[in-house]
């Protein structure tokens, strides 16, 4: 994607294996896209931590306004919603994530990151048909490879109960401790007679 972004159109012609097959035609996301949009993607792919709250804002409102233009390309809601989820708005983006996947259920990039977002949010179980579906769409060795890792990290994430409400075990923790000092306390102490 960063190529995408970034090169020129042969860079992009060459690199087939990182698109997906619907930006590999005439249709080229940068002609839907603003002018100037594509080093703030930059920035928000390389580190999004470096982006200022007015930067996220502005990105946000420039996908929406390409989401407009063209709302029958799933990449760009698939943008949008990556903007939202740097942008901390998580409900927003499972909406444009979700959106983008009913829209076009073979997509991997859509399939690929919602499965991340709620993997991220601890929702491990829709994560991993999600991230799965993507591995299914596979199209080359780089696209398989990111999805075969996303579902290696929501497995370990589900071995080791890392999922979502997990402040009940924590409680439960702080608990015990409590509940057996209070255990000892209960107890009478028998003296023994003679």
């Amino acid at each position: 994607m960063k190529k995408l972004l970034s090169g020129g159109v042969d860079e992009v012609e060459n690199d087939h294996a990182i698109l997906p097959p619907t930006l590999q035609g005439p249709l080229d996301l940068r002609s839907i896209l603003e002018p100037g949009l594509s080093s703030t993607l930059q920035k928000m792919f390389g580190d999004p931590r470096i982006l200022k709250p007015q930067e996220r804002g502005e990105l946000i409102a420039r996908l929406r306004r390409a989401v407009e233009l063209a709302p029958s390309v799933t990449e760009v809601r698939v943008l949008l919603g990556m903007a939202l989820c740097v942008d901390l708005q998580a409900q927003k983006a499972i909406e444009e994530l979700r959106h983008a996947v009913n829209m076009s259920p073979d997509c991997f990039v859509a399939r690929l990151k919602f499965g991340e977002l709620l993997m991220r949010l601890r929702i491990c179980d829709q994560a991993a048909e999600h991230t799965h579906r993507a591995a299914e769409l596979a199209s080359n060795p780089v696209q398989s490879e990111l999805a075969r890792r996303q579902a290696a990290t929501i497995r370990t994430m589900q071995r080791e109960g890392i999922e979502r409400g997990g402040y009940t075990g924590l409680l439960a923790r702080l608990k015990r401790p409590l509940a057996k000092s209070a255990q000892k306390s209960i107890h009478p102490v028998l003296a023994a007679s003679e």
